[in-house]
């Protein structure tokens, strides 16, 4: 498999890249707690209606906007974009809603720089207690075939919160416009490859209701995979 180069002593910049879509009532926070981790943070403001991105400059955050909703895939292909000219080494994906918990980005930055992984996934599994059962299911499912299709043991392939080194970005054309990018990069960056590893990663759930719709994206999901299988 390809590793990614690693400059011996040599200081790794690392851009955390935000998807959002009308989060401003966690935006801030989440941006504040990255920044305190001393990464750079760039938000991809997707055509909020509500004050997504004038948040995200208070607290510290780049923002670029996609103009009108277009979709998790786009948001983050933007981002993606940006970390590959300005010579980032790699981008941490997270979401803007404060699911994820900051603190864990240290265990992405070690694994990347021990394992020479092209993909450092995060891994919700090994404890998903408070996970919706539908989610969980459909999770599971979509992870065996995942797993089976890349030929590497990937145990939550629909985490978005991941490390992406931007040599695996120079290398693979993302195409998808929405959730369906984060099944993409794995299978992408594995046929051009690249070791995907997969750090214990927590999830804190809310009230908010999740802009994920576990029937409509396993149907996408399926769609995907089979334009995948078709194409081999």
């Amino acid at each position: 498999m390809a590793d990614v180069p690693r400059i011996l002593g040599a200081s790794l910049k690392f851009l955390a890249v935000i998807p959002a879509h009308n989060e401003a009532n966690a935006i801030a926070a989440v941006v504040a707690a990255v920044a305190a981790l001393k990464h750079d943070v760039l938000v991809i403001d997707d055509g909020s209606t509500d004050a997504t991105a004038e948040l995200a400059k208070k607290a510290g955050a780049l923002v670029l906007s996609t103009g009108t909703k277009s979709g998790k895939g786009n948001a983050l292909r933007l981002g993606f974009d940006y970390a590959v000219q300005k010579d980032y080494n790699a981008v941490i994906a997270l979401d803007g809603d404060g699911q994820h918990d900051a603190t864990d980005i240290a265990a992405f930055v070690e694994a990347f720089r021990k394992h020479k992984a092209g993909v450092v996934n995060g891994n919700r599994m090994h404890n998903p207690k408070g996970m919706p059962p539908v989610r969980f299911l459909t999770n599971g499912f979509m992870s065996t075939v995942i797993s089976l299709i890349c030929r590497q043991s990937i145990a939550d392939t629909q985490c978005g919160f991941r490390l992406i080194g931007t040599e695996v970005l120079k290398k693979i054309r993302l195409q998808s416009t929405d959730f369906e990018i984060e099944t993409e990069i794995l299978i992408k960056a594995s046929q051009a490859g690249f070791k995907i590893a997969s750090v214990p990663v927590a999830t804190i759930y809310r009230d908010e209701v999740s802009k994920i719709r576990p029937w409509r994206d396993t149907l996408r999901f399926i769609r995907y995979i089979t334009g995948v299988l078709t194409k081999r």
